[in-house]
């Protein structure tokens, strides 16, 4: 007889919980996981998530199970510093994020109906999550949004959070003219001001372009993650370009690669036009 999914699923939940407890015991486990706490495994997390994506956008589906898997052991690591701690469990863990999942679905595992777009969805969620933030009392419209979040995406939902309270310019025009008025500061700043003011400026912009990214209803870390892959896919066909020539950059001026550059551009042009 088959195994049930859900009953290998458990015994295999429960045997990577046990994993982590014997790797964190004082006296037989290993020294390295013994001296972790929240802190110092944060990065690892952050780490592992950023690879879970990276996996993702490369289509590599079997680097992707083994990534999760390495996602995984991060919430079961803090799980088991947090139970040590008396502070929660993986157990309790699991429990809130479920309850969390049923109170936000209410059109699945309520009364509400499921006749409603995507989008109506998308709304009634946020209302449900701020019904949830006056539950804690909290006290600032931008109060719970993660410090440690990447810069762009934490731009973003602080801006989103302020748009909530009428905080806002009502049409992205005005948020392209604000790119220009900062573009035109960080260019004075440059000649004018102190290397900590020049640093200012420069954040003004960024987080004005995560506004326009906002309004334009672009994911910013995306989009700036899919230009790193076209740059990197690019030079790397002006590496191959030099080498038909027996060069490397390092032998090359910025004029022949620049050259070199615009070839590859106009490569990958002709290939999504055959494609």
């Amino acid at each position: 007889m088959a195994q049930q999914p859900l009953l290998t699923s458990n015994r295999e939940i429960s045997r990577l919980l046990a994993i982590m407890e014997r790797l964190r015991d004082p006296e037989t486990g290993c020294p390295w996981d013994i001296e972790q706490d929240y802190a110092s495994i944060a990065p690892y997390t952050i780490e592992e998530a950023y690879e879970v994506a990276d996996a993702i956008e490369r289509g590599d589906i079997a680097e992707l199970e083994g990534e999760l898997g390495d996602l995984l052991l991060q919430v079961v690591f803090q799980a088991q510093i947090g139970a040590e701690a008396g502070d929660f469990t993986f157990q309790s863990i699991t429990q809130n994020i479920s309850d969390k999942m049923i109170a936000r679905h209410p059109h699945v595992f309520g009364d509400e109906s499921r006749d409603k777009s995507a989008a109506q969805q998308t709304v009634d969620w946020e209302k449900i999550k701020a019904a949830e933030r006056s539950d804690k009392e909290q006290k600032g419209a931008l109060e719970g949004v993660a410090v440690g979040l990447p810069a762009l995406l934490r731009a973003v939902k602080l801006q989103k959070r302020a748009a909530r309270v009428g905080f806002d310019w009502p049409d992205i025009s005005q948020v392209l003219d604000k790119v220009v008025e900062e573009t035109q500061e960080l260019a004075e700043a440059r000649a004018e001001l102190t290397q900590t003011e020049v640093e200012e400026e420069f954040g003004d912009l960024l987080f004005v372009m995560a506004n326009v990214a906002r309004h334009m209803k672009v994911d910013p870390e995306a989009a700036l993650r899919a230009a790193n892959a076209k740059f990197t896919r690019r030079f790397e066909g002006i590496e191959a370009l030099l080498a038909e020539q027996g060069k490397t950059p390092v032998e090359s001026n910025l004029a022949e690669m620049d050259a070199l550059w615009d070839a590859v551009k106009r490569q990958e042009k002709r290939a999504v036009t055959t494609g």
